[in-house]
């Protein structure tokens, strides 16, 4: 019998291309998937609720994956704990109703973006943090931080390169079995339940919770604030950069991969 799991996993992105599978690069999904054929002998591609980029992190990434063996799911976590790269951690193994799929079937994700602004950063923390040890005025990136809490289309904080979004949109399609997009463009509106910077000891978080976030969004976003907290933007640029639609209108640059976490998946 065929069971559909639901995956919880940990990662540390820094040695990896990002999740998906790229010829001749280390991905996530790749090690994922080499992994479960070691354990149960079948080669299944595990999806997962979204495509980190090369570089970022997950404290809780989910994918999910049907299979036929019958290893009891703590002896499967055990199993591919054992053969995946330390840098790769199954927390957990749930049997998922039929119809679960980790990316289709997610309600919203949160992200968290860690600035580190001590003088010196340590060797051992700095490929984990963006390390920023200049002035910034917090107040004011928290203020701009909220103006884009609601549903907008965030095509001004999207990836520049629309043909290679276009690309992972076709190959994620074909990979979860739903054909091509054909001449379908996908709509950049999404929900942003929540926005905000907080203080933790000597570092900025950025935390967003959203229903889904586009190619590079939370890490342009970050671009623009940290803009804002070097005094080149005002708050009050953030919803005519929005409004904008288009890259090119906003002059921040994309903030940093190792900062960036995944840090869970709601369904």
């Amino acid at each position: 019998m065929t069971r559909n799991l639901k995956i919880t996993l940990a990662y540390d992105g820094a040695g990896f291309s990002g999740w998906q599978v790229q010829p001749g690069r280390p991905s996530v999904q790749g090690a994922l998937t080499e992994g479960l054929f070691r354990v149960t002998g079948e080669r299944v591609l595990p999806q997962g609720s979204g495509r980190t980029d090369a570089g970022v992190h997950a404290l809780a990434q989910v994918a999910s994956a049907a299979i036929a063996s019958p290893i009891p799911l703590p002896n499967l976590a055990i199993a591919l704990n054992h053969v995946l790269p330390a840098a790769i951690r199954i927390l957990q193994i749930e049997q998922a109703a039929p119809h679960f799929h980790a990316r289709a079937s997610a309600r919203a994700k949160t992200y968290r973006y860690r600035i580190a602004r001590a003088p010196v950063c340590s060797p051992f923390l700095a490929r984990y943090v963006y390390h920023h040890p200049w002035p910034l005025d917090e107040p004011a990136m928290g203020e701009a931080a909220r103006l884009v809490a609601g549903t907008y289309d965030f095509t001004s904080f999207a990836a520049v390169d629309p043909e290679r979004s276009r690309r992972h949109l076709d190959l994620a399609m074909r990979q979860a079995g739903a054909g091509d997009s054909g001449t379908m463009l996908p709509s950049n509106v999404r929900t942003l339940f929540r926005s905000e910077f907080n203080r933790e000891g000597d570092e900025l978080i950025y935390e967003v919770c959203g229903s889904g976030f586009l190619q590079h969004m939370v890490r342009n976003l970050v671009g623009a604030f940290l803009l804002v907290g070097k005094g080149t933007l005002a708050p009050a640029s953030i919803p005519g950069i929005l409004a904008a639609r288009s890259r090119n209108a906003n002059p921040g640059a994309t903030a940093p991969a190792c900062g960036l976490y995944l840090v869970n998946v709601q369904y």
